[in-house]
């Protein structure tokens, strides 16, 4: 992989990360359609944490509140509202974990093709529309409690899954449960640092095992791009969120899947 390579990998992570339209199947696309070499395991640990680094930007404020919230909690054995919200994030990734844990393999083997891709583009896409619209859209954040917060995570499992997208099924499921949208991205968002933390910190296990050399510079063109193009991918998904909802999405979701079972299909 070279420079411009890692540029458009990288720019397409921080893009698609927090979007609800897959990360994971617009990766494995090129190397599917373009013939274009896996980016690696160093790559993938400089794109991750640059994404990190966004969203632990953009809600450094929550992050912040949620940190000292546990601290106080610990202090005056008592939980408090940060707290709690703290701890449902963290009970809410276990389903990933475990998920994760049981069937990375099998996922990583069997359902890394690009029909897997097609059909969890049109399905889930089609399903985030129908919560876009059926969903009542009245509860905030500050309602969520343990069951609405496990069913997020278990939602967020079937992220595992190419083409599923983390970020799409978990707003899904809070939309289906009568959250507001912004409620939904926000939980959604804040779920997805221990996530990104957990993946990066097993990637960068792996990579330390390894004795290939280290291509800093397309890291660092990695993580920079990525942690850019996430950042305000944020912002403005947040604001055409708040304007025309899920739909935007929903129609990119059902163009990519045709598309990409017209390739499919033409090969």
């Amino acid at each position: 992989m070279d420079s411009v390579q890692a540029f458009w990998l990288a720019l397409v992570q921080g893009i698609t990360e927090f979007l609800p339209i897959s990360s994971s199947a617009h990766l494995i696309l090129p190397s599917q359609v373009l013939g274009w070499p896996d980016q690696g395991l160093a790559f993938d640990v400089a794109v991750h944490l640059g994404t990190l680094s966004a969203v632990v930007a953009y809600y450094r404020r929550d992050v912040g509140a949620m940190a000292s919230g546990s601290v106080r909690a610990l202090l005056q054995r008592r939980l408090n509202e940060q707290a709690g919200l703290a701890v449902l994030v963290v009970l809410a990734t276990i389903p990933a974990v475990l998920a994760g844990f049981l069937f990375k393999d099998s996922i990583e083997t069997q359902l890394r093709s690009t029909m897997v891709i097609v059909v969890t583009t049109l399905v889930f896409g089609v399903l985030l529309g129908v919560a876009d619209v059926a969903g009542k859209r009245r509860l905030p954040l500050a309602q969520l409690g343990l069951r609405d917060a496990l069913v997020v995570g278990f939602a967020q499992a079937l992220a595992l899954i190419p083409g599923t997208s983390r970020s799409g099924i978990t707003m899904t499921a809070a939309l289906l449960m009568g959250y507001q949208r912004e409620a939904a991205a926000r939980f959604s968002f804040l779920l997805s640092i221990p996530v990104i933390l957990g993946a990066a910190t097993l990637k960068l296990s792996d990579l330390v095992a390894q004795a290939e050399p280290v291509p800093w510079s397309q890291l660092a063109v990695g993580f920079v791009t990525a942690a850019l193009t996430a950042y305000l991918t944020i912002v403005v998904f947040l604001r055409v969120l708040e304007r025309l909802g899920m739909w935007p999405w929903v129609a990119y979701r059902l163009m990519l899947g045709a598309v990409l079972l017209w390739l499919t299909l033409s090969a």
